[in-house]
C-alpha cells in the first residue's frame, strides 16, 4: 500500500477527527505573506480542508493540490460556495507548475511525504520572488511519557508494531530543538531567506471510542492487516476504559516559514 494515498479511504472519518489548527497559526501566515485578493496561494496536500478556509476567507485564489482522489472530490465539494478555491487531483512531486506564480505556498502536515530534494526546490520555483513558503506540523504527545496511561498504551504499541516501536518519536518530541533547528537549516539550504520556526499549543481530550476513531485515520494503523487491527484497536480502547474512559492529547504544532529572495 502507498502509505501517501491510504488516507483516502475515509474523507468522512477523516475530516471529522483530525485536528484543526489554532487561528493564531493562520494569524501569522496571512500577516508574513501579507494574503489579500490579489494574492495567489498553492496549497500541498490540503487532505479535507484542514488548513484551507482560513487562508480563502482572505479572499486569495488558492489552488490546492492533493493526491487522494476520495479526498479530493471531498474537497471541492466542501468548499464549493468558495469562489476562490480551485483543487486538482494530482501528485505535486508530478504536475507542472508556472514559474514565479505563488504568493504562498503552504502546506499542513503534508510537507514530509514529498523529499526535500523534489519539494523545496520546486516550490522555490513557482513562488514569486519575495514569495513565502509555510509549511506546519501536529505533533500529538501525553502530557509525560511517564503518564501511566501512556506507558498501558505503549505496551500495546509495542505488541502489534514492535519492540520500540514509540521510541523514535518519543526521542523527537523529547528533544524538539533538534527537529526545528534540522528544518529550518533544511528550508535555508534551498535558498529560503528569513527563515523562522513559531509554536502553537493545543489539548484535545477524547473518549475511547473517539480515540480510536481518530488514530483509525493515521497511515500506519489503516495498513494494518485484519485480524491484528481490531485487535490492536481493542488493545487501545481497554487501556482507555481503564483510565476513566478518557484520555487527553497535547498537541505541539511548528510553522515554519520563509521567503524567496
Amino acid at each position: 500500500m502507498d502509505l501517501r494515498k491510504s488516507f483516502d479511504i475515509d474523507a468522512v472519518n477523516y475530516d471529522k477527527w483530525r485536528p484543526r489548527y489554532c487561528k493564531e497559526l493562520f494569524n501569522d501566515i496571512i500577516e508574513y505573506s501579507k494574503l489579500n485578493s490579489e494574492t495567489e496561494c498553492l496549497e500541498i496536500g490540503c487532505g479535507t480542508g484542514q488548513a484551507t478556509e482560513p487562508i480563502l476567507n482572505t479572499g486569495s485564489p488558492v489552488l490546492a493540490i492533493e493526491l487522494g482522489e476520495n479526498f479530493t472530490e471531498y474537497t471541492r465539494n466542501k468548499f464549493r460556495s468558495y469562489k476562490n478555491f480551485r483543487i486538482e487531483n494530482a501528485d505535486f512531486e508530478k504536475i507542472p507548475l508556472q514559474n514565479n506564480k505563488f504568493d504562498l505556498v503552504f502546506s499542513g502536515t503534508a510537507f514530509h511525504w514529498i523529499p526535500e530534494e523534489i519539494g523545496y526546490p520546486k516550490v522555490f520555483h513557482i513562488l514569486k520572488s519575495g514569495g513565502a513558503i509555510s509549511v506546519f506540523w501536529n505533533k500529538p504527545a501525553p502530557k509525560s511519557f511517564n503518564d501511566p496511561l501512556h506507558l498501558k498504551m505503549q505496551k500495546v504499541y509495542e505488541k502489534y508494531f514492535g519492540p520500540g516501536s514509540m521510541k523514535k518519536a518519543e526521542a523527537e518530541l523529547n528533544n524538539p530543538q533538534e527537529r526545528y533547528k534540522k528544518i529550518i537549516g533544511t528550508i535555508e539550504k534551498y535558498g529560503f531567506i528569513e527563515a523562522e520556526c513559531r509554536l502553537y499549543r493545543q489539548v484535545r481530550e477524547f473518549n475511547a471510542e473517539a480515540y480510536i476513531a481518530l488514530i483509525s485515520t493515521y497511515s500506519d494503523h489503516i495498513a494494518l492487516p485484519e485480524p491484528v487491527k481490531s485487535q490492536f484497536f481493542n488493545g487501545i480502547r481497554d487501556a482507555i476504559h481503564d483510565f476513566n474512559n478518557s484520555i487527553k492529547v497535547y498537541d505541539t504544532i511548528d510553522l515554519y516559514m520563509a521567503r524567496k529572495p
